[in-house]
């Protein structure tokens, strides 16, 4: 038997995300405001609901939902709230020395579009299985990673990040006139995702259902819930859940109603059955909560 010989092809690395400093998910108050401070890695902050005012070297930002920003390493920077709404921020703070990451010194603050969002979510699912929830009493300094977690989760995050540098840099280059465009059908089911949470948003006082849905978008009800996990990466009565728990914590942060109020703004039969709820998918209850928020101010 005649032995082939190959030749092995050295793949290029363009990023290459050496070691993660934090990973954190904050629920901030209204008037939350940070003194600000200078490190030698690279941070990223993605405002996921709310508006957050962001001070830096390199100047002033409002950043609104949907916004991430940049701060290269020895960049002094501080964040706030307006004082008005109560803001979500993700922050990855992360060594990378790739040559690549000079875009980021002059491009500084991305609005996602729909494919860098799916990208932002997986990174955030894959930080919960690789180090949980923020410990409330925990030092912001230290990571450390949870037993029992997903095979691979640590790789995982190191890579849907490395994954969304890339797709920045791509998509802040000229596009190749030869590459093809998003499919129609992408587009059409990304615009009906789009559609759906607008829908979502608008409806959080009602018990929304899978049949109700199906009429209002005038489509059957397994292909309305797939294409949306397809886009989204979970179901619509799971993301309108999740819709309802995000906007019950930012009552309760912005202190604008009482637990009573909320539950009847949310759509839920009675306070007793809105705090069930809040507490079967945060461990605490709503008063909890507040007291934790009210404790961090």
């Amino acid at each position: 038997m005649k032995t082939m010989l190959y030749e092995h092809y050295q793949l290029k690395e363009h990023i290459t995300i050496s070691s993660l400093v934090t990973c954190y998910y904050f629920e901030l108050s209204k008037t939350y405001q940070y003194s600000g401070e200078r490190h030698d890695f690279w941070e990223i902050i993605y405002i996921d609901k709310g508006e957050v005012e962001a001070e830096t070297d390199s100047g002033c930002y409002k950043l609104n939902q949907g916004d991430l920003l940049f701060h290269e390493p020895n960049d002094f920077h501080k964040i706030g709230s307006n004082g008005k709404i109560a803001p979500n921020v993700f922050i990855v703070s992360f060594v990378c020395h790739s040559s690549s990451m000079l875009f980021f010194t002059k491009n500084k603050r991305f609005h996602l579009n729909n494919e860098e969002r799916f990208l932002l979510v997986q990174l955030m699912k894959e930080g919960l299985n690789a180090f949980g929830p923020n410990p409330i009493d925990s030092s912001p300094r230290t990571l450390s990673f949870l037993e029992n977690s997903p095979f691979a989760c640590e790789q995982m995050f190191k890579m849907y990040l490395e994954m969304l540098l890339i797709r920045f840099i791509r998509n802040g280059q000229p596009l190749n006139p030869n590459r093809p465009l998003s499919s129609t059908r992408e587009n059409q089911a990304a615009d009906l995702s789009d559609k759906i949470i607008a829908y979502l948003k608008n409806n959080l006082d009602q018990r929304l259902t899978l049949d109700h849905l199906s009429a209002v978008f005038n489509m059957g009800r397994t292909q309305l819930n797939l294409l949306f996990k397809k886009a989204t990466g979970t179901g619509i009565i799971s993301y309108a859940n999740e819709l309802k728990l995000g906007q019950a914590k930012i009552y309760i942060r912005e202190e604008a109603y009482n637990m009573s109020e909320i539950a009847e703004l949310l759509g839920f039969s009675s306070v007793h059955h809105f705090s069930r709820h809040f507490k079967k998918e945060t461990g605490m209850a709503p008063t909890e909560y507040a007291n934790t928020i009210k404790a961090h101010l």
